[in-house]
């Protein structure tokens, strides 16, 4: 007899879509802004203070984004979540009203703290979805992220026009209704009777050992985090690159990224699970790292007299399209190997690792991408990419020996 097919579209899992969606604008509205915030009056932060400015939210993540997990794990996934998420509506008010330096910075030290929500949004989706449903449990995940990063920079864009701190204070209201709406209608996934007992009071350094004394997990975690690292570079320079090689504005430049959320969304939204379910997400890491290598190495020898702006969107979709078929593969296997208690803790590792290699990106992207002038020039920008797609290659046989090691697990 048949079994009946497992439905997948319920109210939980619809709410956290729209929670994940309205929380990913908020942060999407900031990307763009920040910079040119800083470096008006009364800040006049310098290039290396806005650097560290931006490396200061990913590395409160990479701290704290495990330990929320596995507090999600013992608590539950709704107070979590509510708390985070709350937490970062008081980032965006801080920065807002900050009238110094050392104010914006505390701004970002808040939201970067309360900002490591994304793994205990993953072990929700994890809790209310079948290991069957998992992959497009997080394909929709993936969607959310994209159509964040479409409607946040754009959203950013129209309301800076009113004043370059209207975006925080946006954000900050769009972060506090979603924690209010979040706090009434959200369901909690995981049953007491699922619920790790206490809290682990291990380092970090010990906890992220532990968890990586799976091999098929710790094999995941260097793709996951060779493939955050190369992306960084990439999201660092391509404004850099498009205003270089194609003379483009930032408002061209907002065209391009809504492209690239465009294509994620279609990716991970539409395809992804059809295509995990029929090749499994182990082949999907590999291509998907295959496919960014290509497309990065390319970037480069795009310009206006070779292949122009079509062949630049060309490669920009490649690029997208597997990373949407790399990053919520390798969320799907991951969540697959931790058990119903251990989902938090295991997730929040490798987002805590994610937030790292958001950290070392930009910089190492800073230092390639600067000749001897500080400026930018054609041998930059191939060292920069190329370096970029080097990493996406090692992240391809990584990908491939993992898929060895998957198929003697058999988790797919």
């Amino acid at each position: 007899m048949r079994k009946p097919e497992e439905k997948f579209f319920t109210p939980p899992l619809m709410i956290i879509f729209i929670t994940v969606f309205i929380d990913l604008v908020g942060f999407g509205m900031v990307i763009p802004v920040l910079p040119y915030y800083a470096n008006t009056a009364p800040y006049n932060a310098t290039p290396r203070q806005i650097g560290f400015l931006v490396a200061t939210y990913s590395l409160m993540q990479f701290f704290f984004s495990p330990l929320l997990g596995r507090l999600s794990d013992v608590y539950g996934r709704r107070p979590i979540l509510f708390f985070s998420i709350l937490g970062s509506a008081v980032g965006y008010f801080l920065i807002g009203l900050a009238d110094t330096l050392a104010l914006v910075f505390i701004g970002r030290i808040v939201g970067g703290i309360t900002g490591g929500n994304i793994a205990t949004a993953q072990a929700y989706i994890a809790d209310v979805t079948s290991k069957e449903n998992r992959a497009k449990g997080m394909g929709l995940f993936g969607a959310a992220f994209g159509l964040g990063f479409v409607f946040g920079p754009a959203l950013a864009g129209i309301l800076s026009r009113y004043g370059v701190h209207v975006p925080f204070f946006f954000a900050a209201v769009l972060s506090l209704t979603n924690a209010i709406v979040l706090y009434f209608i959200l369901p909690e996934s995981l049953p007491a009777e699922a619920r790790a007992k206490t809290p682990e009071h291990k380092n970090r350094v010990a906890l992220m050992l532990d968890a990586f004394g799976d091999k098929a997990f710790r094999e995941i975690n260097i793709v996951y985090f060779l493939l955050v690292t190369s992306f960084s570079i990439m999201t660092y320079a391509f404004v850099l690159y498009t205003a270089f090689r194609f003379g483009f504005s930032a408002e061209q430049n907002g065209y391009l990224f809504a492209f690239v959320g465009i294509v994620a969304i279609v990716a991970q939204g539409m395809l992804f699970d059809r295509l995990a379910g029929r090749f499994g997400e182990s082949l999907l890491v590999s291509v998907g790292c295959l496919m960014m290598f290509a497309s990065l190495f390319a970037i480069p020898v795009v310009g206006p007299s070779v292949g122009g702006l079509i062949l630049l969107l060309m490669v920009t979709a490649v690029m997208a399209f597997g990373n949407s078929l790399a990053s919520p593969g390798l969320t799907s296997l991951a969540s697959k190997l931790a058990s119903e208690q251990d989902q938090g803790r295991k997730l929040g590792v490798m987002q805590s690792g994610a937030s790292l290699a958001r950290v070392i990106g930009p910089v190492l992207g800073g230092f390639l991408l600067n000749n001897v002038a500080d400026q930018i020039d054609d041998a930059t920008l191939y060292r920069t990419f190329w370096v970029a797609a080097s990493i996406m290659l090692v992240a391809f046989f990584v990908a491939i020996y993992l898929r060895g090691t998957i198929r003697v697990e058999s988790i797919e």
